[in-house]
This record gives C-alpha cells, structure tokens and sequence, in this order.
C-alpha cells in the first residue's frame, strides 16, 4: 500500500511542473485514489505536496485573473477606438480604412478576457467592423477583397467544423470546436447576401457537436449515479456486518473474524472497481465507505488483542500448575526412594501399609496423567516423568507385594 501512496505523491508532483490550471481533474483523480488507502506516514508528505499545488495554482490564477483584466481594457480601448471609425462620416471611411486594419491586428493579438465580458465584446466587434465595413461603399472592390478573404476562411471553419462530426472522442472535438467560434468571431464580415447561409451552415455544424457534447455528459451522469448506488449498496453491506458482528449477543469467535475480513477485503476490492459518484457526493460517500471499514478493522483489533491477553493469561496460569504438579512428583519421588531403602526393615503390618499407599499414589499419578493428555499439548516431558514415575511405583509395589508373601 506504501508503494502504491508513494507513487501517487510522485505523480502529483510531476503534475507541479505542468500547468497547473489544467491539471486539475488529474490532481482530484489522484487525491481520491491516495485517501482510498488506509492512512500511514506518507499522509503528511501528500498533504504538503497537495498545499504546495493549492498555492501555486492560486498564484498563476492570480496571475492570470491580472492578465484577463489587462487585456479587457486594452479591447475595451480598441472598441472605443473601432466605435469612434464606425460611427464617422462616409467621407473619410477611406482614410480610416488602414486605421481599422490595424486595431484589427492589435485585437487578434490580446488574449481572453473575463468570460463575463467574452459575449459582449465579440458581438461590440463584429457591429463596429460590419458597420466599418458597411460605410467604405466608396471602394466597392476593396471591400469585396476583403469580404472574399473572410469568405474563404469562414468557409474553412465550416468545414472543420463538419469534420469534427467524426471524431470519437467527444470532450476533444467540443473543445475544437470552441476554437473554431473563437476563430469565426475574429475574421471580419462576408458580402451581405451570404452572411445568413454561411452562418446557418457554420451553426448547424455546431449544433450536431453540441447534442453529442450533451448526451456524453447525460451519459457520464448516469453512470456516475449508477456508481453513487453501487457504493451506497457496499456500505449498507458493511454497516450491516458491523452490527451483526457488534450486537450484544454476538459471540463471534477467531472463524468469525476471518471470515468478516474475507468480506470486507472482498467489499474493498469491489470499491475499487467503481468509477466516480457524482462530484458533490464523491467526498461523503467516501468518508462514510471509509468509516465502516475503521469501524470493523478496530472491532477486529479489539477482540485479538482481548483474545491475546486471554490466552497469555491461561498460558501462565497453566505454566504455574505445571510447575506446581512437578514439584510435588518431585517429592514424591524422592519419597518413593527413601521407601525403597525402607522396604528391607519393614514389618509384615508395615509392608501392607507400604502397599497401600503406593497404591494410592499410583491412582493419583495415572489420574494426573490423563488430565495432561486431555488438556495440553505442551506437557509432554512431564507427561513422560510421570509415566516414568508411574513404572517406578509399580515395580516398588511389585517388591513390597513380593516380600509381604514371603513373609507369609
């Protein structure tokens, strides 16, 4: 998992060196796919790498909100300017003619503006220089130079327009085709009788780019919406196995846990496998989905580490009675030695009570030998010093027996 945040954090500041005004749906991908992982010591250098790209892209909007407002007015002088030609007498048209051409080319030069003023300025450039236009009557044939370039370069717009028309990838030709209005809006007028029809043919050639343009995103919308239900479905499933597993009565025990986990892990890999939510659900549903899986990894802790300390309790409690029983063999057979070089002095009374009692202690040992094989698995050398101390009994028992019938 460390390899995979690594990466990610890589990625993103590869994405510092590139514009960082246009790496923004590459930096939410990458945000979303880090915070999917479990957190670790990586978060903090994402965190810093994510502030580092927050600050740089506000500076060059910045940059470039000063920029968009510098060339506002710059246009806004030369429409001022186009204005003034297109409002004067038709007796100087011709002298203004160079004029106009000239604040044509300072225009086609500046770059955007605000978008707010994008529609106002071009429709206030398109009035002054078809009304420009309108007013150098007097040189018919410059004027049908000039409507017969913009003829020719209006009609090449049509055309890339229609071709756009073939191009599979739709987010791509919606934005050509937003350069070519950009384009269409900077050439100058055509001969009257073919404005209307040129127009037509350049606008219907939109239209078919713009319906596509709006049936991929109603697409991508549904879809985003089938995934929104995807995950809403996993987390009711999550949700659900956490106060199956967390009811008061539940009892889940080691076969549980693991067989939770399976589910889980099989619920996180489907997660995975699901594409974006709509953008104002994408955040919460995940830090819901994130939530319920915490909730289960940290029931999950909490009842090993339980289960540890139960065990290592048991464990040392068995240790000690373990202990404890080879202590006792211990004097028991040290006892069943002195007995045995008593034996040889023993009356025929004393003989019988000797009997007795390494009959009893012979009960005492095989009883203390089947409860160590019933329950531990981790006793089997006392187990063996027992049976062999078992073996010793019965051979001292064997001796006495022998001797109490010799001596009757």
């Amino acid at each position: 998992m460390s390899s995979t945040r690594q990466q990610l954090i890589e990625e993103l500041k590869a994405l510092l060196e590139q514009d960082v005004l246009a790496v923004k749906d590459q930096v939410d991908h990458i945000k979303t796919q880090f915070y999917k992982e479990e957190s670790d010591e990586l978060e903090e250098e994402f965190k810093a790498v994510l502030a580092e790209y927050k600050a740089k892209r506000a500076e060059v909007a910045a940059q470039a909100a000063q920029e968009l407002d510098a060339n506002m007015q710059r246009k806004q002088a030369i429409l001022d300017e186009m204005k003034t030609l297109a409002e004067g007498e038709t007796d100087g048209v011709m002298a203004n003619l160079q004029h106009m051409r000239d604040l044509q080319a300072e225009w086609k030069k500046i770059g955007a503006v605000p978008a707010e003023k994008v529609q106002e300025f071009r429709k206030a450039y398109q009035k002054y220089q078809e009304q420009f236009y309108d007013l150098v009557k007097i040189n018919i044939e410059l004027r049908d130079l000039d409507f017969k370039k913009n003829l020719e370069l209006k009609t090449l717009l049509c055309e890339a327009a229609e071709r756009l028309q073939n191009n599979d990838n739709i987010v791509e030709a919606s934005r050509a085709l937003q350069q070519l209005h950009d384009e269409w809006a900077e050439i100058g007028p055509v001969a009257r009788e073919l404005r209307e029809d040129l127009w037509n043919r350049f606008k219907e050639a939109s239209t078919i780019i713009n319906k596509k343009h709006q049936a991929h995103f109603d697409e991508l919308h549904a879809k985003e919406q089938e995934n929104l239900a995807a995950k809403r479905a996993i987390i009711d499933q999550l949700k659900a196995l956490n106060a199956e597993l967390q009811a008061e009565e539940a009892r889940p025990d080691v076969k549980a846990w693991e067989e939770a986990t399976l589910k889980v892990q099989a619920f996180q890999n489907e997660w995975r496998t699901i594409g974006f939510a709509p953008k104002k659900y994408n955040q919460t549903i995940y830090d819901e989905y994130r939530a319920e899986c915490d909730q289960f990894f940290q029931a999950k802790k909490a009842f090993f580490v339980s289960l540890r300390e139960r065990r290592k309790e048991r464990e040392q409690k068995h240790k000690e009675y373990l202990e404890r029983v080879k202590a006792r063999e211990e004097r028991q057979r040290a006892q069943a030695e002195q007995m045995a070089k008593a034996v040889a002095n023993q009356s025929a009374e004393g003989l019988r009570r000797l009997r007795d009692r390494l009959q009893q202690e012979i009960r005492t040992a095989e009883n203390n030998i089947l409860f160590f094989t019933a329950r531990s698995k981790t006793a089997n050398k006392l187990v063996d010093d027992m049976q062999k101390k078992i073996n010793d009994l019965k051979k001292q028992l064997e001796q006495v027996k022998n001797q109490i019938n010799n001596e009757d």
